[in-house]
Order: structure tokens, then sequence, then C-alpha cells
């Protein structure tokens, strides 16, 4: 068992715990990520490039992030719990795909 699949058990005994499994249909957890993204988003609303870079983000402010990505995430998990999607494989997939699609440049010769 990997991490992936400890956080995705653990998220999902969370949810049957508060019978919150009628809530979690996919479209109604694809809404929560996009809802939590949202606030992540306005964490760093506002702030410069600069300002939102980890040397220069205040500690209260990469906390209230770190968070929200937390947010996201779990959401995220349940979705592919109740989907059945094996997070890793998608990505591994995806990142294969974009391999494809974005090739690396070629060195420069000069």
């Amino acid at each position: 068992m990997t991490i992936l699949d400890d956080l995705v058990a653990e998220t999902r005994e969370f949810a049957r715990q508060r019978d919150w499994s009628v809530y979690h249909t996919p479209k109604n957890l694809a809404m929560a990520v996009a809802s939590e993204a949202g606030e992540l988003l306005a964490e760093l609303r506002w702030l410069s490039d600069e300002a939102s870079r980890l040397s220069t983000i205040s500690d209260d402010r990469l906390e209230a992030v770190r968070l929200e990505m937390a947010d996201v995430f779990i959401f995220l998990l349940r979705m592919a719990d109740v989907l059945e999607v094996d997070l890793a494989r998608a990505v591994r997939d995806k990142l294969a795909l974009n391999e494809r699609r974005f090739p690396r440049p070629e060195p420069s010769t000069h």
C-alpha cells in the first residue's frame, strides 16, 4: 500500500463516520474541488509574484495556503475513490501524454 492509498482510505473512513457518502457524488466532489481551489486562490489574490514566493510569503499566509491545498487534495482523493480512479496512474499517464505533446527542446549548440 502506498501513502496515496493510505490517504484515500483515511478520507473514505472520515466521510463514512459522518455519513457523508450520500453527498460525495462525482458532481458534488468536483464542485468542492473547484470551490476549495477558489479559496486557495483567494489566499494569494492581490499578492505580487514576488510576495507569493516561498522566500517572501509570511508564515501565516503560507499556513493558510497549506491548509487550502489540503482541502483541494482531500476532495480530489474522495472523488478518485468514488470513481475508482488510481490517481498515481492517472498522473503518470498524463505526464506521458504531456511528454509527447510538449517534447523537451533540443539543447542549444551556441
